[in-house]
């Protein structure tokens, strides 16, 4: 081992900076799924105004809040189902062990 510290071993695990990247990029693409989703079905195209119209704005504010609710279901659905397959792949192990694999 050395004094500054060179000959440790990095901990081994997840890169957080990988992890932060593509944390970022998940959520600015669904901010912009969202965005296109949204805009498309309640942003009237006949209007040459700046702001969105009352109808318009509570038409988005139901759309981004539906969006959200059906990814926050499929991630609960996900994450069952990635524990589901944990188990199933722990289980498998412990089958070979003791079958002296």
């Amino acid at each position: 081992m050395d004094f500054f510290g060179g000959g440790q071993a990095k901990p081994q695990g997840p890169d957080p900076i990988f992890a932060a990247t593509t944390e970022m990029e998940m959520y600015t693409d669904l901010f912009n799924k969202i965005a296109r989703t949204c805009f498309s079905k309640c942003a009237s195209r006949k209007h040459k105004e700046e702001d969105l119209a009352l109808g318009e704005m509570s038409c988005a504010d139901r759309c981004v809040a539906k969006y959200l609710e059906a990814q926050e279901k499929v991630g609960v659905v996900l994450q069952h189902a990635n524990e589901a397959q944990a188990a199933q792949q722990a289980q498998a192990q412990q089958l070979q062990q003791s079958f002296g694999g």
